[in-house]
This record gives structure tokens, sequence and C-alpha cells, in this order.
């Protein structure tokens, strides 16, 4: 495939503060969604009449529901503490990419709607009425954050522009200029049941082709049962899973890990969907129509348990957000958390000594991970502090003889986002992907220029996808990304412990 032609920012050695770049991305933004993608959401098909009156009576009402929002919007010093910890700013040099910037484009109209001084003086302090130009800043920009939360790492007063942005982008919707690309995606949902729009039959299908390519490949019936009733698990996988690599390959490591263990499973022609971008959005009745998807399909089904498969942002939402958002979940095994992350169900196992793993089967590989932003920053894994940074490698360790870590300083807590999270992976977004990419792609260079890594694993399927995506245009081969369960895929013996 052709890459698009993209100015791609010089890998360093050093990373350094880039000279300011004012305006470098006011021509980037996301195609604005049709009437079709907002009204099952919710949302008004166009811009709304007296859309500046109403978004204003939003941001009221958000700051309302959520106290945090005000908080964040008052406490905000202008230290800069943030201005070089996003990936964005780094990769394309505009200012309004700093993460203090772009706060204060919603900043500015808090303050002159909501308190004395900005009713008062205005710009004198920064504050602005809502207008046309300030909602074309909002949706660039707030479509040029993906949400990952590093800026707040490193803020002394822990500002998260994670809720800032979904503070942003939900005004937006509810005034009717939402995003084509997310939004499409939440109907599909509600249409069919998945990201995709891939329909029952269809995925029935390519689940049974699966099958035989799994027999081909080991000799032995490994099932990807679809619709089970009374099966054990319910597995909810993130839809790329089923049509694209490196994803598919891991599915076969989540189908190869139940088989050994002699566990009985089942994917949902409903609930076919790990992601929910209704997060995205900051849309939390999105968020819980969603989930509650997730938990129809468990009680129609009969199951015990529910596992999640390698998305980042879908084990976020089910780790803080599903108990609250589709609970209660007294119907399942007491005895499992709720919900369960493949990584923590499959690192047990290994501890357990319940799957046969032969190491060289990855032998021609050296591997260093990706913390995913969402699983870093905004969960947990096991019983233990950390557990979302631990377990992830530990199971890497376990397949494979040859691992090394990344800079500390790139990884664990202050991990660089991939570039693509946060409803950004979308084409016309590219260029943004692609230098969002930079920091990423500057530890990665390090490490295979001083330890010889030829591979990196994660386990988001937006990571995969973004990695897939930009790796060739910083000289890598689209290939050198996998997913924790593609190396578990490999290294299992299948027939030895079943």
């Amino acid at each position: 495939m052709a890459k698009a032609k993209i100015e791609v920012p010089q890998i360093k050695t050093k990373r350094e503060m880039p000279s300011l770049q004012p305006g470098a991305m006011a021509h980037s933004k996301p195609y604005v969604a049709a009437p079709d993608h907002q009204k099952p959401l919710g949302f008004p098909g166009e811009l709304v009449d007296n859309w500046e009156e109403k978004a204003v009576e939003k941001l009221r009402e958000l700051l309302g529901k959520y106290r945090s929002l005000q908080v964040f919007l008052d406490s905000c010093v202008h230290c800069g503490a943030c201005t070089d910890k996003c990936h964005y700013f780094l990769g394309t040099k505009d200012p309004l990419n700093m993460p203090v910037a772009r706060q204060d484009l919603l900043r500015q109209v808090y303050r002159k709607h909501f308190t004395p001084a900005g009713k008062a003086f205005g710009g004198i302090v920064n504050a602005k009425p809502m207008s046309k130009e300030v909602l074309d800043d909002w949706y660039k920009y707030y479509h040029q954050c993906s949400q990952c939360r590093r800026c707040s790492v490193f803020c002394p007063y822990g500002i998260d522009t994670a809720e800032i942005s979904m503070a942003a982008r939900e005004i937006m919707d509810h005034i009717g200029m939402g995003q084509k690309y997310c939004n499409e995606i939440i109907a599909k949902v509600y249409k069919i049941g998945n990201n995709l729009g891939l329909p029952g039959p269809a995925l029935k299908a390519t689940l049974e082709d699966f099958e035989e390519d799994l027999l081909d490949e080991t000799g032995i019936e490994v099932k990807l049962p679809l619709d089970v009733e009374g099966a054990e698990i319910l597995l909810i996988a993130p839809s790329a899973d089923f049509f694209a690599e490196p994803h598919i390959d891991s599915l076969f490591g989540y189908a190869k890990v139940f088989h050994q263990a002699g566990i009985s499973w089942t994917l949902s022609t409903y609930a076919s969907e790990a992601g929910n971008f209704g997060m995205f959005i900051g849309s939390y009745e999105n968020m819980h129509k969603i989930s509650n998807r997730i938990r129809k399909a468990a009680i129609d089904l009969g199951v015990k348990r529910i596992v999640f498969g390698e998305c980042g942002h879908a084990w976020r939402v089910a780790y803080a957000f599903l108990n609250t958002l589709a609970g209660p979940w007294d119907f399942l095994d007491p005895k499992y958390p709720v919900p369960q992350s493949i990584i923590e169900f499959t690192h047990d196992l290994i501890r357990r000594g319940a799957l046969n793993l032969d190491k060289t089967a990855n032998d021609h590989m050296t591997l260093t991970y990706h913390d995913s932003c969402n699983v870093a920053r905004a969960t947990r894994m096991g019983d233990m502090p950390g557990g979302q940074l631990i377990l992830p490698r530990e199971v890497i360790k376990a397949v494979c003889n040859k691992f090394v870590d990344m800079d500390a300083d790139t990884i664990g807590e202050k991990t660089f986002c991939c570039g693509g999270g946060g409803g950004i992976l979308t084409d016309e977004l590219l260029e943004l992907r692609v230098k969002g990419a930079l920091p990423r792609m500057e530890a990665l260079d390090a490490v295979v220029k001083q330890e010889g890594v030829t591979h990196m694993a994660a386990i988001c399927a937006i990571c995969k996808s973004q990695f897939s995506k930009v790796l060739p245009y910083y000289g890598h081969d689209m290939e050198m990304i996998q997913g924790v369960h593609q190396l578990v895929s490999n290294a299992i013996q299948l027939g030895t412990k079943e």
C-alpha cells in the first residue's frame, strides 16, 4: 500500500523542546458526522439554531454534573509542566497542542460565562464568548487530543485534559457538530453489535474459516464458539480481532489458551464488540447503552464469567465504569473478578503451570513492549499495585526468551500514546497520527539500535492498528507490531496438557 505524502518528523537521539509553529495543524480536522450518524446516539443531525447559547447551557449542565470539570477549569496556573508532555505537540510543534493551550480553548468560554472576572473584563483575562471561531478551534484541536492523560501525570494539580476534551466533544455533539468516525461506529454497534458493522452470519462464517485455519496450522480442532448458552466464559473481543492482522493472531491465541485450559467459552453475536467509543465522545449515556449490551449478552447466554480481549480503551471502560454503568453483576460467579482481562486470565494459568509453552517458538524475535495509555494510566490488573504494567510483561517473558524495555521515561505510567487513540484512528487525521507517533518511534528506534529489538508487542487493538499504519513512515516494517496473545499463540504447545 502506497504511503500518503506526509512530512515525517525527524527522529532524534535526545528529545528537544520543539520550536513553535503557530497554526501548523490548523488545517487538520475530522469529517463532521452526518445526520444518520448523529440521530441513533440522541444528537441533532446538524448545527442547531442558537447553538452558541445551547453550547453554553450544555457546559453549565456538565459543570453541575461533574465537579471535577469545574475544578480542572479553575485550578490551572499555566506553570508549563505539561507543555512538552504531549506527543502531538512534540510531533506537530503547534502551540495549541500544548495541553494547557488546548484546555484554554474551553476555559476561555468558561471564564466568560461562569466567572465574575470573565464577565467583567472579557479578553483582558482571556475570556471569550462562544463564537464560530471558537467552535472551529474546538473542532480542530479537541480532535487532536487522544485523551491519553500523560499530561495529567506531570501536572502538579492533577488536571485531567482528557476530561476537558471529552466535555468539549460532548458539547459539540449536543449542538449538532459531532465527529463522523466515532459516531458512525457507535451507530453500527447499536444497529449490528460491533464497530465494523459485521452482521451475525458474516461473523459466524468468519469464525468457521478461522477454525479451519487453526486445524490446518495445529492438526487440532480448536473451536471459536459463537452464542453458546451455558458456556463458562463470555469473551468480549475488539472486532478488529475478526478481520485484520495482527489482531486475528491474538484471537487465535485466546482460543488456544481456552482450549488447552479446558474451559468452555463463547463469543456473542449481540455483543461482539469490546470497544466503547462512548468514552471518546464524552457521553456517559452512550457508554451506558453500549455496556448494557454486554450485560444482556451475559444474561441471555447464562455465562459465569466475562473476559475482555486485547483492547486498551475497552479495558479502561470495563475496569473503571462497567460495574456502575451496567451492574450489578450478581448473576456471575463471585469467585472471579468482574470484569477480567485476557491478560489476567492467561497470566493466572501460566502462574499455575496450566499451559505448556515453548519460548523458543519466538526466538526469531527480540521483543519490547508498548504500554497502552488507557491500560497504563486508568486501570489495574491482578491483585497488586501496578499489575497492569507487570502482568503483560510477565506473560511476554513466559513465552519469549529475548525481551527488553524501552527507556523508563517512555513506558509505564509515563508511557507515550501510540498517536491514534481517543477517536483519532481515521484516515483524514493520518498526518496527525504520524506526527503524534514521534515520541514512541524515538524510544523504539533507540532499543532497535542499542538492543537489537525486532518487534514490539501491545495489548490494544487501536495501538496495533495505529502502529501497523505509521511504522513504515519511520522506516520499520508494519509487521513489527505484535499482539501479546499472538506471541502466546506461537509458543503454546497444543495436545500436551489438554
